[in-house]
């Protein structure tokens, strides 16, 4: 990220702070924020299952079942940080070198299409007037 915007982490958020944030930086910043939080997840099952493993741990006190929901957890965890990392390397890679910004803005035209729908037929019997019976 310090390379991509030219400057360091605590720049960056720094900036960030500032009303003239860019919408990349801003966007850059939360991937890197929710990058961190998978992470934080991926070391906290890690730990968890470290401790239930321990050498100087009683074997007795082992859970297939606690092991199995870690392994489904680490799993989860690890998914999401590989998305987010991946998320934040893309869009890193496709932003525009520092400093370049666009002549104008782009704006894409969005046709508009108007059109009037003729009216719903009648029913067969709508309006007709009840046969009287004798």
């Amino acid at each position: 990220m310090a390379q991509a915007f030219s400057a360091s982490l605590s720049e960056l958020y720094a900036q960030a702070a500032g009303p003239e944030a860019s919408g990349a930086l801003m966007r850059a910043l939360e991937l890197r924020s929710w990058l961190a939080v998978a992470e934080e997840q991926v070391a906290r099952v890690r730990d968890r299952i470290h401790a239930a493993t321990a050498a100087d741990r009683d074997m007795g006190e082992l859970s297939a079942d606690d092991l199995r929901f870690d392994a489904q957890w680490m799993e989860a965890a690890l998914s999401a940080r590989e998305g987010y990392a991946t998320a934040l390397t893309e869009f890193l890679r496709t932003m525009p070198p520092p400093g370049v910004r666009p002549e104008r803005p782009v704006q894409l035209a969005q046709p508009r299409l108007t059109t009037t729908l003729p009216p719903a037929p009648a029913p067969a019997r709508a309006g007709a007037a009840r046969e009287r019976r004798p």
